[in-house]
């Protein structure tokens, strides 16, 4: 079990102050499906977009594991998914990016307003074709003296319909395989760039995906992120950096739901005694808690692992699956347990199912993550 230090200890404590009015009205706000700006300036304000980011620009200075710990923290304080990935989304499409392999004139020009929040980051890598294929991609980018010509399309970009900073990929040659992919950080407004109205969905409703698409879209020579053919590093990096990210999220929520239903266990009645007394809500906490401790361990232990520089390949698609499976199970028993009520809207447990099912498709589905696995034990 790690041991948090007394600076991060104090970064959770007053994060803690901020849980109500992060939560406040999230179930209306998931009917309605519209980002909630009101809800981003209290993100903006309680500084955690700063976490991982470097003082001279505004940031905390926070290592991984930190930052992974006050995530942790967001998850099980604020009832609003969507939002919660939002926040996930912006610090790792775009600030650990440029913060890792831009050069220093995107990272002076744009960490800034990263870290205040100002300028909102988004991830556009997939696309309708490709799914978890990403070296399939058909966007391409051709150079042109000082500027690429950027043209085609991608899909499922969170944050899409509000983002001021998209980075994207783009195949830069033809034959290159995973060295012919670049990354670019593109502004919004950028002629050529269109971007689709917000796309309904199942849930994280707060949080808006849109289709982007570029035709003849100029982006300076200078808006690459680390160097032309270098994108699928710049990927390999965000994504390690998404999944502890987005899950650790995850796991506040599941431990914010466990105790809550152990509450609900204990003083819901029915045939005269807590129906935590049954085998049957008894057992689905019980795993409720293996589920929690699992994911835990997973996550933090993998992080620590891309914090030494350790090859975490297997352990970082174990951490995934677990993470995302296990989420989507204590959802289900959270309804279950909560019976009708569980079903009902206005106690918010059903937006949680539907949030948990889309951590089994999004950064590689549960069969992408087995499928890794599995070859790394040199069967497939």
């Amino acid at each position: 079990m790690i041991e948090w230090n007394e600076e991060a200890r104090a970064l959770r404590a007053g994060l803690a102050e901020w849980y109500d009015a992060l939560s406040a009205g999230h179930v209306e706000q998931d009917a309605e499906s519209a980002f909630p700006w009101d809800k981003w300036k209290l993100i903006q304000e309680c500084g955690l977009l700063r976490l991982p980011f470097d003082q001279r620009w505004g940031g905390l200075g926070q290592d991984l594991l930190t930052t992974m710990y006050l995530l942790e923290g967001l998850g099980y304080g604020c009832r609003d998914g969507g939002l919660n990935f939002c926040a996930s989304t912006h610090i790792v499409s775009t600030g650990i990016p440029v913060q890792r392999f831009g050069s220093e004139q995107l990272r002076n020009r744009y960490l800034p307003g990263i870290c205040s929040g100002d300028r909102i980051g988004a991830h556009a890598i997939t696309e309708p074709d490709g799914g978890s294929d990403a070296l399939s991609m058909r966007a391409k980018a051709t150079r042109d003296g000082d500027h690429y010509v950027l043209n085609g399309s991608k899909a499922f970009v969170s944050n899409g319909a509000v983002a001021d900073l998209f980075t994207v990929y783009a195949r830069t040659h033809p034959d290159g395989g995973p060295l012919g992919i670049t990354a670019f950080l593109v502004e919004r407004g950028t002629p050529g760039l269109t971007i689709g109205k917000p796309i309904p969905k199942m849930g994280l409703r707060t949080s808006p995906l849109t289709e982007l698409f570029f035709d003849d879209c100029r982006i300076p020579a200078s808006q690459v992120i680390g160097r032309s053919g270098g994108g699928f590093l710049v990927l390999d990096h965000v994504m390690k950096w998404e999944i502890l990210c987005s899950f650790v999220i995850n796991l506040g929520e599941m431990q914010h739901r466990l105790e809550r239903c152990v509450d609900y266990a204990r003083t819901r009645t029915q045939f005269g005694s807590p129906i935590g007394t049954y085998q049957g809500v008894a057992h689905k906490l019980a795993d409720m808690k293996v589920g929690v401790e699992t994911t835990r361990k997973w996550l933090y232990d993998t992080a620590t692992g891309v914090a030494e520089g350790r090859v975490v390949t297997t352990e970082l698609a174990i951490a995934k699956l677990v993470a995302s499976e296990q989420n989507v199970a204590s959802a289900m028993a959270a309804v279950q347990i909560f019976g009708g009520y569980g079903y009902l809207a206005e106690y918010g447990l059903e937006k949680d199912l539907r949030n948990a099912v889309a951590g089994t498709i999004y950064s590689g589905t549960s069969e992408i993550q087995r499928n890794r696995i599995s070859s790394m034990l040199g069967v497939s």
